[in-house]
């Protein structure tokens, strides 16, 4: 049965299981639904960096963090494609576009279109990540065909002001609404490691977890704490206060559990992982990654680390079961 009538108490008895009977039910749960040795890969560009107008905490975008990252302009939307051609020749099955927007303008929205219609046109998947958006430009995106939009929820309710200020958790709460509501598939995750305990890290999977509808894609986050960000600054004095590995895992099967049919996603922090901690993560249920040698503006592992821990364990570099109508006949 998938649910979502899931309590806080629940959640967290989740967490506290023992950790292998945990990862036995995480991983039952994951065989039921998804191919047990299939991770998808997916290819992360920024299409437009820095300059935004939040101030997340733990972003090297946002215009009021002091880090060395220079704004950019929009990209012209054929190097986007030839980006989408790369990846696409690289085995990726899923092309994201993020763009460092507090919301889209409307006279981007024209480019926006395009890319999303020529990577379609590539046969692969696509999503976006522009920050809030309005009816208009959600339509326009449905039209254009876009399968995902990714706007993440961070952490918990109560955790959630310590990190951005220039947003409300509501107001994610209707991005999401807004998007749902046009046929496109919703990619909502959010960040550990940020300083949070165990009863926001519970909270967070609460609220994706009890959304009307489960996101099609969760992507768990490991914080990369980057110079010159609060949150970067504060973790670089108090190393305590980050995630550990097993703690990870913990949260990668309980979103599993929670949430059967979605696709869990190993997003920031790979890099730092040792292949036996992603091993965990591909046993607690993740069943997809970001393949390539950078995300948005952190490092990332690389496809030749990929490619050798995939031989290692056996999997393969594709999944069935992500497209939008193969998920809404489930």
């Amino acid at each position: 049965m998938i649910r979502h009538d899931w309590t806080r108490e629940e959640i967290a008895a989740l967490f506290d299981m023992p950790f292998n009977d945990l990862l036995w039910q995480a991983q039952t749960v994951h065989r039921q639904h998804h191919d047990a040795n299939a991770v998808q890969l997916s290819t992360l560009l920024s299409i437009k960096t820095g300059g935004c107008a939040e101030n997340c905490g733990y972003c090297s975008q946002a215009a009021s963090n002091e880090t060395e990252l220079k704004a950019s302009k929009l990209m012209q939307v054929e190097e986007v494609l030839a980006a989408a051609r790369e990846a696409k020749d690289s085995g990726s099955e899923r092309f994201c576009m993020g763009a460092a927007w507090r919301s889209p303008k409307d006279r981007d929205m024209d480019a926006i279109v395009a890319m999303v219609e020529g990577v379609k046109a590539m046969g692969l998947e696509t999503c976006m990540t522009l920050g809030m958006l309005s009816d208009e430009q959600t339509e326009r995106l449905a039209e254009a065909g876009l399968d995902y939009y990714n706007h993440n929820l961070d952490s918990s309710p109560e955790y959630y002001d310590k990190v951005v200020t220039t947003r409300t958790y509501d107001d994610r709460l209707q991005t999401l609404e807004r998007v749902r509501k046009a046929g496109i598939n919703v990619c909502c995750g959010g960040i550990v490691g940020m300083g949070e305990d165990r009863a926001d890290r519970v909270g967070f999977i609460h609220a994706l977890a009890t959304l009307p509808d489960h996101p099609g894609s969760v992507p768990i986050n490991a914080l990369v704490p980057v110079k010159g960000t609060p949150l970067g600054d504060m973790l670089e004095g108090l190393p305590e206060a980050r995630i550990d590995d097993i703690e990870f895992v913990r949260t990668v099967a309980v979103a599993r559990i929670t949430m059967p049919r979605s696709v869990v996603r190993l997003s920031a922090g790979r890099e730092s992982m040792g292949d036996a901690t992603q091993a965990l993560c591909f046993l607690a249920g993740a069943n997809s990654i970001f393949t390539g040698d950078r995300l948005l503006t952190t490092g990332n592992q690389g496809s030749d680390a990929d490619s050798r821990l995939f031989d290692k364990l056996g999997l393969k570099g594709s999944i069935n079961d992500t497209a939008p109508e193969a998920l809404a006949a489930e």
